[in-house]
């Protein structure tokens, strides 16, 4: 049976935590950080366009406190040091959110090596900094007694199934959700928590960036999925805290989303055809776009 947390038992398993989350300047890194101060947590935004993790961390309100970080989350050395020092100042680290992530999307063909290795470092390897500077820490942390803590990872409904034209993109979450179910088969043992978060559709700045070619984000995201109402992330980020806290190992979200999951899992030919279907689909939007 699923475990549902209401929101008193979210804002108690928060009260006093310390946080950090990458991505945190825009999207639903920012949800995340606001929704976690809201629930009394102390937040560090980190983000590699330090003024907006300043602005996140000024908008945020809440029983709990947010301080702002320039950080490049390919940087390694950087990721380790931030998480140490989060770690010295608060006592511990009780949750890392690896958040930040980019996108691509357009034809295949069309992708530079340059934007396959950027989306590897930041989507792949960004997460792994995150990991490796934050679950030896945990796990050091249960060791002692206490709670060893949480690791979340940001990956996507495109972590869960397979479509075209943003190939670049489901290879690295396919990664992220791949590293985090097993993360947690070993984890639970020392006393640390791993959940992996897969929105579809959440109305965010990435559905304006990274396009290739004649690719639109929206069109591929929204209209092309006939969604109409987009996820807010802030409604995205209250789902999430509710998922940690229960120790959930995946959140998949909206409802639709789940459906179309599950389905994929009982039929998977049946999922791929539709694939194909929806990129022709996606080529006729783009072709009309351009006025041909």
């Amino acid at each position: 049976m699923v475990r549902v947390v209401g929101p008193a038992a979210v804002a108690e398993h928060f009260r006093g935590r310390s946080a950090t989350v990458t991505g945190a300047g825009s999207g639903i890194g920012a949800a995340l950080a606001t929704a976690l101060v809201a629930a009394g947590a102390d937040v560090v935004c980190a983000d590699l366009d330090g003024a907006a993790a300043q602005r996140t961390a000024a908008a945020a309100t809440g029983r709990g406190t947010a301080l702002a970080s320039s950080l490049d989350v390919t940087d390694a050395a950087a990721v380790q040091a931030l998480v140490d020092d989060t770690a010295a100042r608060a006592g511990r680290l009780d949750l890392m959110f690896n958040n930040a992530g980019i996108t691509f999307g357009g034809e295949t063909e069309d992708l530079s090596l340059e934007q396959w290795d950027a989306i590897i470092d930041v989507n792949i390897r960004g997460v792994v900094h995150g990991v490796a500077a934050a679950y030896p820490l945990m796990v050091k942390q249960a060791a002692t007694g206490s709670s060893g803590g949480q690791i979340v990872n940001t990956a996507s409904m495109g972590g869960l199934m397979a479509a075209g034209l943003i190939t670049s993109y489901v290879m690295t979450k396919h990664a992220v959700v791949g590293l985090s179910i097993a993360l947690r088969s070993e984890a639970a043992a020392k006393g640390v928590g791993v959940t992996v978060l897969c929105p579809s559709a959440v109305d965010t700045p990435i559905l304006d960036k990274g396009h290739v070619g004649l690719f639109h984000g929206r069109d591929y995201y929204l209209k092309g999925q006939g969604v109409r109402h987009p996820l807010d992330p802030l409604v995205f980020a209250d789902q999430a805290l509710a998922a940690v806290a229960a120790d959930h190992a995946m959140l998949v979200t909206p409802r639709t989303a789940r459906i179309a999951w599950r389905i994929g899992r009982l039929s998977p030919g049946f999922t791929q055809h539709a694939s194909i279907r929806f990129v022709a689909k996606q080529r006729r939007l783009q072709a009309k776009r351009a006025g041909r």
